[in-house]
C-alpha cells in the first residue's frame, strides 16, 4: 500500500496533485482512494488530501490515511509540512516547498510564524526542500510549483519516470502541458538531492 499526504494552502494544486497520483494508479489498474479536505482553502486555509493506491493488488478500503501511516508528505507549504509530519511512518520523507504563506492568525498578530518549520519537520522525517516557487518560474509559470514537488517525489514512487509524465499531461490544462512537463522534469532532476 502506498499512502500519500498532499498539504497546502488554498490555491497551491493540491488537488490536482491528487489527481495526478489517482491518473498514475488508474493506469495501471490499481486500486485507489482519495480524500480531499477543502477547509478554509478559498481563504488561503490549509488543504490537505490523502490518496491511498493499492499497489500489490489491494484493495484499498478506506480514503483516509491515519498518523504515522504515510510514506510520503507532499507539502507545497513550509508550515503545512511541519503539521503534515504527523502522518508519517517511521522512515517516511516530506517533499516540500520552501515558501511561506502566513496564516490569519499570524497575519492579525494573534500567533507567530513558527521559526525553522522545516527543520523541525526534519527532526522528525527525511525532507527534502526546493524553492519550487523559483523552479517553477523559471520553468514558465509559477502555478506549476506543485508539479515541480511531484517531479521530485516520482523519484522514489513505485511508478516509472514516463508513467508520471504521462499522467501529468493528462491532468493538466491542455495549453499549460508544455510548462508542467518542463516543471516535472526539473523536479526529478532535483528529487536525487536525498
Amino acid at each position: 500500500m502506498l499512502e500519500i499526504v498532499i498539504v497546502g494552502v488554498g490555491g497551491q494544486g493540491t488537488l490536482l496533485a491528487s489527481r495526478i497520483l489517482g491518473a498514475l494508479a488508474i493506469d495501471r489498474n490499481m486500486d485507489v482512494k482519495v480524500s480531499e479536505v477543502h477547509g478554509m482553502s478559498q481563504r488561503g486555509g490549509s488543504v490537505i488530501t490523502h490518496v491511498r493506491i493499492g499497489t500489490n493488488g489491494e484493495t484499498v478500503y478506506s480514503p483516509l490515511v491515519e498518523d504515522g501511516g504515510a510514506d510520503f508528505v507532499l507539502s507545497f507549504e513550509a508550515l503545512e509540512a511541519y503539521r503534515a509530519a504527523r502522518y508519517l511512518k517511521a522512515g517516511g520523507m516530506i517533499v516540500t516547498g520552501d515558501q511561506q504563506i502566513l496564516p490569519m492568525p499570524v497575519i492579525t498578530g494573534a500567533a507567530k510564524y513558527p521559526a525553522d518549520a522545516l527543520g523541525k519537520a526534519g527532526e522528525m522525517a527525511k525532507v527534502l526542500s526546493l524553492d519550487a516557487l523559483k523552479i517553477a518560474e523559471e520553468c514558465g509559470s509559477v502555478r506549476s510549483a506543485n508539479v515541480v514537488l511531484i517531479g521530485s517525489m516520482a523519484r522514489y514512487l513505485p511508478f516509472t519516470k514516463e508513467e508520471v509524465r504521462k499522467a501529468v499531461a493528462l491532468c493538466v490544462p491542455p495549453k499549460t502541458v508544455d510548462v508542467n512537463l518542463a516543471a516535472f522534469e526539473k523536479g526529478y532532476e532535483l528529487g536525487a538531492a536525498l
